[in-house]
């Protein structure tokens, strides 16, 4: 075996960090040369987190080890690989086309990693594990309600939650970062299986003084000279603004583009303009009189919360728990949801 001898280099301590005879099992499934291992399955841990950030500061951190720990595991994957990995060019970190290529197994071989967990797990009808979520900013605003519900009742699974805006949360779940993610719009293609499972209404908000307030059924040409508080290039909110103003032949107005919904919702109370925002994000201004929802024709654009993972990925017991929680508990949200805003109808007049 290369010279090699397994058995002799066996003890407990070290047979998980070598993970020798797994890492020879699956060089033979990818037609990796056996004579590059060992790799550890440790090593692979530490280069995906560091190809993953391009900074080994962020990578230590996120493994809980300290930087020249992490140096040192680079150093001893680019000797085993005999070809370096990385290159600095100036201040910043690049993966070479060597480091390019491990990177594609290394995610492989860790993703079939804890897929076995997984699967024991199972068998052991041990309900535990961990679960990396990834969510859009706006989700934000329900999903750590969801999430200490679904802790109390599973406190034996290790939950991440991770807050991005659309364009980083795909990144996440094509990196295999993120086990499931929570957006309103799904990314195209055949690669991502995508779960509808709360509806998410996109609302026009104001200011209580603003002159729109006391108008009703606003046409859409009616705001084509108002000021709107944007969502940047690439979130999904973003999107369906201009396909709205696209779509009654409109070009988009004058606007600012903002990267939190707490900026557009603070800039809007300061009378800087109008916004569109999921009603999810302004429950707590509607009830303290602080925005204001217009009367606008076609609005509330009504779209869907979406549970997404990748399809060649299976999924943990934890993340089919998971998703089994949501579907029953964005129920319970739509309820509570309807009832508040008939309150505030009713309080209203």
């Amino acid at each position: 075996m290369c010279g090699i001898d397994y058995e002799a280099n066996y003890t407990p301590a070290n047979y998980k960090q070598q993970s020798i005879m797994f890492m020879q099992t699956i060089s033979d499934a990818y037609g990796i040369n056996r004579c590059m291992l060992p790799i550890s399955i440790r090593q692979l841990q530490v280069f995906e987190s560091v190809a993953r950030h391009l900074n080994h500061s962020r990578a230590a951190a996120e493994l809980y080890l300290s930087q020249p720990a992490v140096s040192m595991q680079i150093k001893q994957t680019e000797a085993a690989v005999g070809l370096p990995l990385f290159e600095q060019v100036g201040k910043k970190l690049h993966l070479t086309a060597a480091g390019s290529e491990l990177l594609h197994y290394a995610r492989a071989m860790l993703q079939l990693m804890q897929e076995m967990e997984s699967a024991f797990d199972e068998m052991k009808g041990l309900e535990r594990g961990h679960l990396n979520i990834s969510v859009v900013s706006t989700a934000n605003y329900f999903m750590p309600q969801l999430l200490a519900k679904f802790i109390q009742a599973h406190p034996k699974i290790q939950v991440s939650l991770s807050v991005a805006n659309r364009d980083a949360v795909i990144k996440q779940l094509a990196d295999n970062s993120a086990d499931l993610a929570i957006m309103g719009q799904p990314p195209d293609g055949t690669d991502m299986r995508a779960q509808a499972f709360m509806q998410n209404p996109l609302v026009v908000i104001a200011a209580p003084t603003h002159p729109l307030t006391r108008a009703n059924k606003i046409q859409p040409k009616q705001l084509a000279s108002e000021t709107f508080l944007l969502r940047e290039q690439g979130s999904g909110t973003r999107g369906v603004v201009e396909r709205f103003f696209a779509s009654h032949k409109l070009a988009l107005p004058k606007h600012m583009a903002m990267d939190t919904n707490e900026a557009i919702k603070q800039s809007v109370q300061a009378g800087m303009g109008i916004g569109i925002i999921s009603s999810h994000a302004i429950e707590m201004e509607l009830e303290t009189n602080r925005l204001t929802v217009l009367n606008v024709e076609h609005f509330p654009i009504v779209r869907h919360w979406y549970i997404v993972q990748r399809k060649d990925k299976r999924p943990s017991t934890a993340a089919h728990e998971f998703e089994r929680f949501l579907l029953e508990e964005s129920q319970n949200m739509v309820a509570q949801v309807n009832s508040s805003t008939a309150h505030r109808k009713q309080s209203k007049t």
